[in-house]
């Protein structure tokens, strides 16, 4: 079966032409929205998808109406792969998954949103690696200073607990524990 997908951006807009386009394609069931596409929820989309079976085609005016993005379009055409369902575009004859060159095409656009995605992850590490040399902490504040560390050790080395040191500077004992220990594993931590 043949499903049409329309979509506009703001409630002032019409979906007349998108309609007529997926009607004239030979669209048996039609399913609207006026959403904004960078939006996740979009309510008809999800029903459509969830009512999909294996043969149908999901077919739009443009690919932009189904999807903002590449990453999102590959998602939904995951979606439609795993249902044994097809796209298909009026406006690009190329994206085509009922054919082999339109499979290929989006395999294409797969292979670039993975290679995207992993220099992404590259920089992004670079950048952390960078950071942490220029002696930028990354992680949750410290919750202690070096002079409270220090004063810490001198109680817990004169006789008072964990929890007594713990709780004067108003922190949990494992905060405590954890703040200490680097500097101090061989004196007992008990308490």
């Amino acid at each position: 079966m043949l499903l049409g997908y329309a979509r506009v951006s703001t409630e002032d807009q019409q979906l007349d032409l998108q309609r007529a386009a997926l009607t004239r394609a030979g669209c048996q069931r039609l399913y609207e929205e006026k959403r904004s596409g960078a939006k996740r929820a979009r309510p008809e989309l999800e029903r459509m998808l969830d009512h999909l079976r294996a043969g149908d085609v999901v077919v739009v005016s443009r690919l932009d109406r189904l999807a903002r993005s590449t990453r999102d379009l590959l998602d939904i055409a995951e979606r439609l792969r795993e249902s044994d369902a097809g796209l298909r575009s009026l406006q690009e004859p190329w994206a085509d998954t009922t054919s082999p060159a339109g499979r290929m095409v989006l395999t294409v656009f797969a292979g670039i949103a993975e290679f995207e995605r992993a220099l992404i992850h590259e920089r992004t590490h670079s950048g952390r690696l960078a950071a942490q040399a220029r002696g930028v902490r990354f992680g949750r504040p410290v919750k202690l200073s070096s002079d409270q560390v220090a004063l810490a050790q001198r109680l817990i080395g004169e006789g008072q607990t964990v929890r007594e040191v713990a709780n004067m500077l108003k922190v949990h004992r494992s905060t405590l524990y954890r703040a200490i220990a680097p500097a101090d594993t061989t004196s007992d931590m008990s308490g």
